[in-house]
């Protein structure tokens, strides 16, 4: 998130992608002819599949996958505008919709067409008739809310955006930045869609005067300073409202043990913003013809069943299955705030840099 970055247990789906990446190693990489056996895949640090899901891919095929893991959304991004002329990889996967302008115009990917992309839900799609990105997953960026926290104060938690500026939320809430954090950023397009071009910065400075706490990125929101998660428990974290995902109830559940019958968190319905991550074929990609297959595969049916109970994300593909927990502990939301990637690229760098100013200074 990128769509991620995602949930408290995730270091167990980063364990998985490590376990991926050893299935190809550097002497298995293209040298320019196309005929490469290793096809390489740049992603975020979220980035997690099964291991039997990867090797079916593999074994059809015929390539090696190798994970190349780049750091926060944001900062893989960066990293892959700056080495596009000589790429690390073959496709580049976790580039979202608030951040998907900046890679297009920067020239970061080639077209392609991928099998099966008549078959990705129409909300999700993204480019025209370009096909320079592949949608493959989406999620919503929420305030999630610890259960036990406001049950022994009699507190309701706060279900929209109006009601974290509140007196009595003061000094509960913790997101990340802006600047540096792909669900920060999210949360910031989100007040900008609820509020507005004239609005956005006065809801700001109401939040900032009522106590926000803002921290790098969401791992040290949600794990060290939250005080629902698994993570911020051992922590001693002790906010009470984290910017996070919707589907994170879903995974406090999953990974708990022994299960709980419910989630010890809950989403402020309210206050959520839908991204939707895409994969793309790098420019001067080694192994292009790997890359397409990759990516025909990223939005098959295999890989989208696969990939909720990995990425704790929800796929896009049409007819993919849902998650028995994320329709009970993880719903998507009912109504998010979206905004058109046209709006988001004239206005994002901008408004991230006035966010910085108000809210950091």
């Amino acid at each position: 998130m990128g769509i991620t970055k995602k949930v408290t247990v995730l270091a167990l789906g980063l364990g998985m992608a490590g376990g991926l990446a050893a299935c190809g190693s550097s002497s298995d990489e293209g040298t320019g002819s196309g005929d490469s056996k290793t096809v390489t895949l740049v992603s975020h640090d979220s980035w997690a599949a099964s291991k039997d899901v990867i090797a079916a891919f593999e074994k059809e095929s015929g390539y090696k996958v190798k994970v190349l893991e780049d750091g926060d959304a944001g900062q893989a991004v960066n990293k892959a505008i700056l080495t596009k002329d000589n790429p690390q990889g073959d496709v580049f996967f976790g580039v979202d919709n608030t951040l998907l302008s900046r890679a297009l115009d920067n020239g970061l990917f080639q077209p392609y067409e991928a099998k099966g992309s008549d078959l990705v839900l129409p909300e999700y799609r993204a480019d025209g008739d370009k096909h320079r990105v592949t949608p493959v997953d989406t999620g919503d960026v929420c305030v999630n809310y610890d259960k036990a926290y406001f049950s022994k104060r009699g507190l309701t938690p706060p279900k929209s955006l109006d009601d974290l500026v509140k007196p009595e939320y003061k000094d509960l809430l913790v997101t990340e930045n802006a600047g540096s954090s792909s669900p920060g950023l999210g949360f910031l397009l989100g007040t900008a869609a609820q509020y507005g071009d004239g609005g956005w910065e006065g809801y700001w400075k109401k939040l900032k005067a009522n106590g926000v706490k803002v921290v790098d990125s969401w791992e040290q929101a949600y794990n060290e300073e939250f005080s629902g998660s698994s993570g911020g428990k051992k922590a001693k974290g002790d906010r009470p409202l984290v910017v996070s995902y919707a589907s994170s109830p879903p995974a406090e559940v999953i990974y708990a043990d022994p299960q709980p019958s419910t989630a010890p968190t809950g989403v402020a319905d309210g206050t959520c913003f839908r991204q939707v991550e895409y994969a793309g074929l790098l420019d001067n990609a080694r192994n292009a013809k790997g890359g397409k297959a990759l990516l025909d595969f990223l939005i098959g049916e295999r890989f989208q069943n696969d990939m909720p109970l990995n990425m704790f994300v929800y796929p896009v593909r049409e007819g993919a299955r849902i998650p028995e927990a994320f329709v009970k502990y993880g719903p998507q939301a009912k109504d998010p705030g979206t905004m058109d990637p046209a709006k988001i690229a004239d206005n994002r760098d901008q408004w991230v840099k006035s966010w910085t100013s108000l809210v950091l200074k």
